[in-house]
């Protein structure tokens, strides 16, 4: 009796053994904990695999593209006007105010050209001495301006590295209302990154921002340091210049835009192959036809633009257009507001003559206007 209890005693503690050894290191194996395992499905891993509503594709392709721009200037020291005191100079020692400061600030820039040309807003390296660019692939280079365009609000930039990673320009007369956006830059200085949104509107002017305005708007959050980066569609392709924001606090309200590809391309090729872009100007300062003003010179519509002043020894002055004349047509185009006859008149080659019809005293007339150039500083055309 006492051998068989000693046989019972061995088999269990040898059971027990095993039995913890086996739910320790495979408890998989024990029939009570098999009830406890949750059967889930996991999506297959690889590139392979579809990712519905992902924009990633569009992203790798144009984010190389897309560069951070960091500017420099000197500033002046301020003037402390004790130093003009005599008694106080003779106590403190004939010294200057200080040693004049150096102001940074950032922005974002697309490599338009394996060549080297980066397009950017002027306003992001507008009187900037120093200026460095800094590669999505960790390279840096400084920079140079080929040229500006502050109608526009853009620039050219130039850096001589190899191996440049250029984007492709996409067709911003194709692009329509409801199509998604990408926003590609360097938003307050965090680094690279990319936002979402829609296109909201086209041909957005008359906002006070650049002179010539014919902005993309997008949703698509455009924060400071955003400017001069990408607004591209979903094949990663160049549709725009992030330019501006409509803000109250300084960050993104929704509303954004952009400057579409197409106009960024001519502004560019004029800098690059003339230094400067060239447009038409007849020197004359208009304003738009309300309801009021076109009852008043009894027309139909109201169409045109009311020339509002003439500049002395002008095109138009010499042309014979006065203060009070209702603008028409230009070279056979209507005229229906003031962009729209800036955007015609720089549009026409300096030296050119062109037909203006005019109102005067209730009575249509052509006039022939031999076009000037542009002024480089602003003023009203």
């Amino acid at each position: 009796m006492r051998r068989l209890w000693l046989i019972f005693a061995q088999t269990a503690t040898i059971s027990l053994a095993a039995l913890f050894v086996i739910a320790t290191l495979q408890p998989d194996l024990l029939p009570w904990r098999g009830s406890s395992m949750v059967t889930v499905k996991e999506a297959p891993s690889g590139g392979a695999a579809q990712k519905p509503g992902s924009f990633s594709v569009a992203a790798k392709k144009a984010m190389p593209s897309v560069v951070n721009i960091f500017t420099s200037k000197e500033i002046p020291a301020p003037h402390n006007p004790l130093m003009d005191d005599p008694l106080f100079r003779r106590f403190f020692g004939d010294r200057s105010d200080g040693e004049p400061q150096r102001a940074s600030s950032l922005g974002s820039g697309v490599i338009v050209s394996p060549n080297g040309y980066i397009l950017t807003n002027h306003h992001v390296v507008e009187a900037a001495d120093e200026i460095e660019v800094a590669l999505a692939d960790g390279r840096k280079s400084s920079a140079r301006i080929v040229g500006t365009d502050p109608d526009t609000d853009l620039a050219v930039l130039k850096i001589e590295l190899k191996n440049l990673p250029a984007i492709t320009l996409g067709h911003a007369e194709q692009v329509q209302v409801g199509d998604v956006t990408l926003a590609i830059g360097n938003p307050f200085g965090v680094g690279q990154a990319v936002t979402m949104g829609i296109v909201s509107a086209l041909g957005r002017n008359h906002l006070g921002i650049n002179t010539f305005e014919n902005f993309i708007q997008t949703d698509a959050a455009i924060n400071p340091g955003n400017s001069g980066g990408a607004l591209v569609d979903t094949n990663g392709n160049l549709i725009g210049i992030n330019s501006a924001i409509y803000s109250r606090s300084g960050g993104s309200l929704g509303i954004g835009f952009a400057i579409p590809i197409s106009l960024a391309k001519q502004v560019m090729e004029q800098i690059i192959n003339h230094g400067g872009v060239v447009r038409g100007w007849i020197g004359v300062e208009v304003q738009d036809i309300t309801p009021e003003l076109a009852e008043t010179f009894k027309m139909s519509k109201a169409n045109g633009v009311l020339i509002a002043g003439v500049l002395r020894g002008g095109p138009a002055d010499r042309a014979g257009i006065k203060p009070g004349d209702v603008l028409l047509e230009i070279s056979g185009r209507p005229v229906n507001d003031s962009t729209e006859m800036l955007n015609q008149v720089s549009g026409l080659m300096p030296g050119k003559v062109a037909a203006l019809k005019i109102l005067r005293n209730l009575t249509e007339a052509q006039l022939q206007v031999s076009i000037g150039k542009r002024p480089k500083a602003r003023q009203n055309n």
